[in-house]
């Protein structure tokens, strides 16, 4: 089948991105034609929190993506959809994430679909972690352009029952990335962050946003047990949003040796290195429909600590592969 992927890809970073390519390939691997389109603007800079929306890793090989779209441009819009139209694609195959791209795409998919053409959403959040007045609209005109869906958590296919009713919703769980390396020795990957090989390490890895619960977890490392353990925290991981409350919170606490702090994107080729050196890896999420994070920890076949919200609880067998809190 003629398969095209619209969504973020190289030279974008981030696991959206991730996601995407790995996925493209393996329908490559199945025999698949498959192009992905990819933005030319993902985020005006205004609204972007983190440093950079680009990567510093390789180009992906043996995949085509052609950057098209501006998600700012209703213009560029009607071109690409008119481009990708000519492609006559048996499947587009688009990510949602964020309703700010609801008009972007809704209407790039209405404008590039045959009669022969479907529709499918892979589904993150349709209801983001942050709430903003018309994030339900902008949702809905999205939705309203697709034909089938994949959402990767019970939490998030209810939500889906206040979008559509009638079109069909699939479940299929996140799956687990396979593409960040192979597990390493914990002592070499501790030499390589240049700590103690010897140390005992839970790990916060990713974004940093206020969803997430940093400041839970910064504040359960102020614990006594904890501190006479020995145990330090690796934050892995980008600030997106206000950095000063974290470095206010650690002061408070006097936690400062406790915690290594590599507070900036982890590329590709790094990932494996933090991993394979934690010996925890703890969501204290606040909210939460599902997370690439476990994934990346069956992965590297580390255990877990979650919290009870959203879809955690399906990833994590609670006493198995980790523990639900």
């Amino acid at each position: 089948m003629k398969i095209v992927i619209i969504g973020t890809a190289y030279p974008f970073r981030g696991g959206i991105a991730s996601f995407n390519e790995r996925m493209a390939i393996e329908l490559i691997n199945q025999g698949h034609d498959v192009i992905i389109y990819t933005f030319t603007l993902q985020y005006p800079s205004v609204l972007f929190p983190g440093k950079t929306q680009y990567s510093d890793d390789p180009k992906p090989e043996n995949l085509k993506i052609i950057p098209l779209i501006n998600s700012i441009n209703p213009f560029n819009w009607i071109k690409s959809g008119l481009k990708i139209r000519r492609e006559k694609a048996d499947i587009i195959i688009t990510k949602f994430w964020i309703p700010f791209m609801g008009p972007a795409l809704g209407t790039i998919l209405r404008i590039a679909k045959n009669k022969n053409t479907k529709n499918i959403s892979v589904i993150d959040n349709i209801i983001p972690h942050e709430e903003r007045i018309g994030d339900k609209l902008l949702a809905q005109y999205y939705v309203n352009a697709i034909d089938k869906f994949i959402v990767m958590s019970s939490s998030v296919k209810e939500d889906m029952k206040l979008f559509t009713t009638k079109k069909p919703v699939l479940l299929i769980p996140h799956p687990i990335y396979d593409n960040y390396g192979e597990i390493l020795d914990k002592k070499a990957a501790a030499e390589y962050l240049r700590i103690d090989p010897n140390g005992k390490y839970v790990m916060f890895f990713g974004f940093i946003r206020d969803y997430k619960g940093l400041d839970l977890l910064l504040e359960a490392m102020a614990d006594n047990r904890i501190q006479q353990a020995g145990i330090k925290c690796i934050v892995a991981g980008e600030y997106y949003g206000n950095k000063d409350k974290y470095d206010s919170l650690i002061k408070k606490l006097g936690i400062e040796s406790s915690l290594i702090l590599k507070t900036e994107f982890i590329s590709n080729n790094e990932v494996k290195y933090y991993f394979s050196a934690a010996d925890l890896i703890v969501q204290p999420y606040k909210s939460a429909t599902q997370s690439g994070i476990s994934q990346l920890a069956y992965h590297f076949e580390k255990p877990m600590v979650v919290t009870n919200v959203g879809g955690l609880p399906e990833i994590v067998e609670n006493g198995k592969s980790g523990y639900v809190v």
